[in-house]
């Protein structure tokens, strides 16, 4: 189904769960790994842009986060995650880990 494997931050410990990435030839796909739903996010390349384009913007995140659940929300699909994954990915997204999906 994907012509790229899930890639998650580096900045995610080995072995943990955390938030990842994919792509189709039209579609971004974010998923988190431990999320009991199993959901699958998918967003349109220039959506993505968008948002590793405001990531990059924003302050680096401080501090590994607390474990209260984070959900990233499309129309009809909730992924769940936790600030301490979500700023991993973020920080990843910030060192350009992401970049080639938005090329």
């Amino acid at each position: 189904m994907y012509s790229t494997p899930w890639q998650k931050s580096s900045y995610c410990g080995e072995g943990e769960s955390c938030v990842h990435v994919a792509a189709t030839a039209e579609t971004i796909h974010l998923t988190e790994s431990a999320d009991p739903s199993g959901a699958i996010l998918s967003v349109a390349p220039d959506s993505f842009r968008a948002l590793l384009a405001a990531l990059k913007k924003a302050p680096a995140p401080t501090g590994a986060g607390d474990n209260a659940p984070l959900h990233l929300r499309s129309a009809d699909t909730v992924v769940t995650t936790d600030r301490r994954k979500w700023n991993a990915f973020v920080l990843g997204v910030q060192a350009g880990e992401f970049d080639h999906f938005a090329e």
